[in-house]
């Protein structure tokens, strides 16, 4: 079982960037995929993000192409998250996903580890 804890949310305004980070531990991270979903307070948590075992296929939400940008260091067992102009519609807590091995989880159905989340909060 891979343990994954976030770090780098936080309340910025609209229009600004920050980067969200996922360090692992526990398990083989090198061999899986990656990603990231969130969930706003009264809705589902949905898929925001995802990036195959390589490194070299990156999937995003339609929300979030073109201002968010998915990486990973293997060397550091760690994905990021860069987050540019922001909206307040991006306000949710996020969360790390693990997917199977050799599996991407670009669905909740897909993950096989969480991490503890971390909220983000855009203002207006």
């Amino acid at each position: 079982q891979v343990q994954l804890v976030e770090s780098g949310g936080g309340l910025v305004q609209a229009g600004d960037s920050l980067t969200l980070a996922c360090a692992a531990s526990g398990g083989t991270f090198s061999i899986r995929g990656m990603g990231w979903f969130r969930q706003a307070p009264g809705k589902e948590r949905e898929f925001v993000a995802a990036i195959k075992w390589s490194g070299d296929s990156t999937y995003y939400a339609d929300s979030v192409k073109g201002r968010f940008t998915i990486s990973r260091d293997n060397a550091k067992s760690t994905v990021y998250l860069q987050m540019n102009s922001l909206k307040p519609e991006d306000t949710a807590a996020y969360y790390c996903a693990a997917g199977r091995p050799m599996g991407i989880p670009t669905t909740r159905e897909a993950v096989g580890s969480w991490g503890q989340g971390t909220q983000v909060t855009v203002s207006s």
